[in-house]
Formats: C-alpha cells, structure tokens, sequence
C-alpha cells in the first residue's frame, strides 16, 4: 500500500492509483517506453527518476525533461486513436512505477470532471514549461541553453549551502549535454570556462553553482516562478 502520496501539481495521485494495473521494479538504465511504440499505458513514479527524451532527425537525444516520485509520464497519448509514444522513458535512477491502462484513464476522465479538470490543468502547465525550455534552447545558443539547464536543475535540485547551491543529481556531461541540446564536447569546454571563473565548482559528478547571479544576468533571466523554470 502507498503511503505519504502527495498530488502531482494539481492532481490527486491516490485517485489514480485506483486503477493502477501493475507494479513494475525500474532499473536504472532500461526504458518504460520508447518513441514509436504502441501506446497502452501511462505511468506513475512512486520513486526513483526517469528521463524523457526526444530523438532529432540527426540521430541526437534531447532530454525534455525528469519525472521524480507522484509524477506522470506517457500522458501525451491520450485520446488519440492508434497511439504511439512521442518521446522516450529512460530510468536514470531505480525505483517503483505503477501502470494503469489509457483506456481507462479516458474513461474514467469522461465520467469524472473534477479529474478531467485537474487533468487539464495539468497539461497546461506542462505545455507552458515546455514552451519555456524550446525558447531558452532556440534563443540563448549553447552557452545560455547550458547556462539554462542549470539554473532549472538549481531550482528542482538545488540544495542551499554555505553560500552554494549543490544540485543534487548526479549526470554525466553527456547527459547534461542532451538537456542543452548540444554535443558533450561544447557542454565540457563551456563547464570548464565555469569552473576556471569561480563560477560553478564540480565534485564527484555534482555540479555546485557559485555564482547564480552571474548565470542568469548572462541570459537575461525574467525570474519565472519555479514551479515553471525546473527540470521536472
């Protein structure tokens, strides 16, 4: 029995476990989904992370974005007919997941319009941070999208110390590169430049960052809320 269960931005998790069909073990490093297959169920992480990413037309990954515990995944499939994921489920860190059936969701969603609502909510919030991103990646080149990525991590991961902030998730470069939409050669080089400036410090495969100010005066940061400048 779950326990402890708090909403996934404005919907209840405890009604959705309801209809929960299985529970599966993730491990690090295998996939819930992957972009093209046939869509029969939305996920919930109950704990661990799980990344989700989209592969270009180059044959490069972008990490859209991290799915903690009392997050969704697998949502963009519903009420579309012969569904196939658009984007890929990759688990970075182990934990539990539950999977309920998208049919049911939908009909549960068309009986029940308080969910439908909070579902709509939802999505909404989740289209507006995606927008966000895009924009960072599109208008602020290599630098700024990195420059980016990391203030959003500070913000979902961050732990305040000392006069650091410590993002708490480990990553390799290659997979900090595939958040910036660069290759890992450019996200080294620019995270070198950081650290020889005092700007961020790097240990044990954590970034801290010395210098928040500095990172967002360079992309002209607008101070978003956090519930939409994050990594999640």
């Amino acid at each position: 029995m779950v326990t402890n269960i708090k909403p996934t931005h404005s919907i209840e998790i405890k009604e959705l476990l309801r209809f929960a069909d299985r529970k599966i073990r993730s491990e690090r490093g295998t996939f819930l989904f992957q972009e093209g297959m046939k869509a029969e169920e939305l996920y919930i992480i109950l704990s661990g992370k799980v990344q989700i990413s989209k592969i270009t037309s180059d044959g490069r990954e972008l990490s859209l974005r991290i799915c903690g515990a009392n997050d969704i995944c697998g949502e963009l499939t519903l009420f579309t007919n012969n569904p196939r994921y658009l984007l890929s489920a990759k688990v970075l860190e182990e934990g539990e997941i539950v999977a309920i059936k998208k049919d049911l969701i939908e009909s549960e969603i068309f009986q029940n319009s308080k969910l439908a609502f909070e579902f709509m909510k939802w999505m909404s919030d989740h289209f507006r941070k995606t927008q966000t991103k895009f924009r960072d990646l599109v208008l602020n080149g290599k630098r700024g999208a990195l420059f980016s990525t990391l203030i959003r991590m500070s913000n979902s991961y961050g732990i305040h110390k000392d006069g650091e902030i410590l993002i708490d998730l480990p990553l390799t470069n290659q997979e900090l590169a595939n958040f910036c939409g660069t290759s890992r050669e450019s996200t080294n080089r620019i995270l070198s430049e950081l650290k020889k400036d005092k700007i961020i410090n790097i240990k044990k495969g954590k970034i801290s960052i010395l210098d928040l100010k500095y990172l967002k005066d360079e992309i002209g940061c607008e101070n978003c809320p956090a519930v939409y400048c994050n990594i999640e």
